[in-house]
C-alpha cells in the first residue's frame, strides 16, 4: 500500500480530500448492526466508536511490518513513550510501522502508530508533538464527528451482523473505506489549529521541549516544498502553522 492511498484512507492528523476513488469500496448499506439505522448514526456511542477502530487496528497492523519491541525504531519508541501510556484519560498503545513514509496517526480507542520515516526524520521531542496533534483531533471529537458524517452522507439503512453488543463487525473492504473517511480525509484549518494548540498543552503539561512543535513543523515545511505527495498535503501550511506555534511559547 503506497502513501498516497493511506492517505486517503484515514481521523489523528490529516487533511486530503477523500473523492478520488480508492481499491477498498464500501456498501455503507452493510455496515451497522442489526437495528442500526440512519438516524442512530447520528448519535453514535463510544463503545460503538472504540469497536470500529478496535477492527481498524487488527487490520491495519496485519498490513504493515510492525517494528520488532528490540528493533532500533521499536525500542526508541519505547522510550519516547514512557511515562503516556494514559493521556488525558485516554489510554494509549503505540507500535512503529517499519516504512520510509513520514506519518502518523491516532484513533479514538487509543491505537498511536508512528512511522519509521517520521522518526528518522524528528526529535523525540518533535514526535511528542506529532503525536499530541493526532490525540488533539481524537480529544476534540474530529474523529468521531467524522464517522458520523460518513454513516450519514453514505445512507447507511441496512443491518449486518452484530458480535454481541452494538457495532457491528465490518468487512475488510469496508474498514478500509471508513478509514478513509475518518481518518484521513482533510481537515479544516479550524480543526489544524485546536490540534495544535491541544499538542502545546500537551507538551507544557508533559515538561517536554514545546519549541518542538515549531521545529517539527519548520520540517514538514520543508519536505512539503514542491511535493504534493507527501503527508505535509494533508495538513494545512505548515509554515504558517509554525509561526503560530511560535508565539504560544512564552
Amino acid at each position: 500500500m503506497n502513501k498516497r492511498d493511506f492517505l486517503k484512507l484515514a481521523a489523528l492528523a490529516s487533511g486530503m480530500s477523500s473523492v478520488a476513488p480508492t481499491a477498498m469500496a464500501l456498501d455503507f448499506g452493510k455496515m451497522l448492526s442489526a437495528g442500526t439505522d440512519l438516524a442512530k448514526s447520528t448519535t453514535i456511542s463510544d463503545q460503538e466508536l472504540n469497536a470500529y477502530f478496535d477492527q481498524m487496528t487488527v487490520q491495519y497492523d496485519q498490513q504493515n511490518k510492525v517494528a520488532d519491541a528490540n528493533s532500533p525504531h521499536g525500542k526508541r519508541l519505547q522510550k519516547l513513550a514512557s511515562g503516556l501510556e494514559v493521556e488525558d484519560g485516554l489510554k494509549l498503545n503505540f507500535k512503529v510501522y517499519e516504512t520510509p513514509e513520514v506519518n502518523a496517526f491516532a484513533m479514538a480507542n487509543g491505537t498511536i502508530r508512528v512511522y519509521s520515516g517520521l522518526m528518522d526524520l524528528m526529535s523525540d521531542d518533535e514526535i511528542r508533538y506529532v503525536i499530541g496533534h493526532e490525540i488533539g483531533h481524537v480529544k476534540a471529537g474530529h474523529t468521531k464527528a467524522r464517522i458520523q458524517t460518513a454513516m450519514r452522507t453514505s445512507a447507511l439503512r441496512q443491518a449486518a451482523s452484530a458480535t454481541g453488543g452494538n457495532a457491528a463487525v465490518l468487512a475488510e473492504s469496508q474498514l478500509g473505506d471508513l478509514f478513509e473517511k475518518v481518518i484521513r480525509a482533510q481537515h479544516s484549518q479550524g480543526n489544524e489549529n485546536a490540534a495544535d494548540d491541544y499538542a502545546m498543552a500537551f507538551m507544557k503539561r508533559r515538561n517536554y521541549d514545546a519549541g518542538a512543535s515549531v521545529t517539527a513543523l519548520e520540517k514538514l515545511a520543508k519536505m512539503s516544498e514542491g511535493s504534493s505527495a507527501s503527508w505535509l498535503s494533508t495538513h494545512p501550511a505548515p509554515s504558517a502553522r509554525a509561526q503560530r506555534m511560535k508565539s504560544q511559547l512564552g
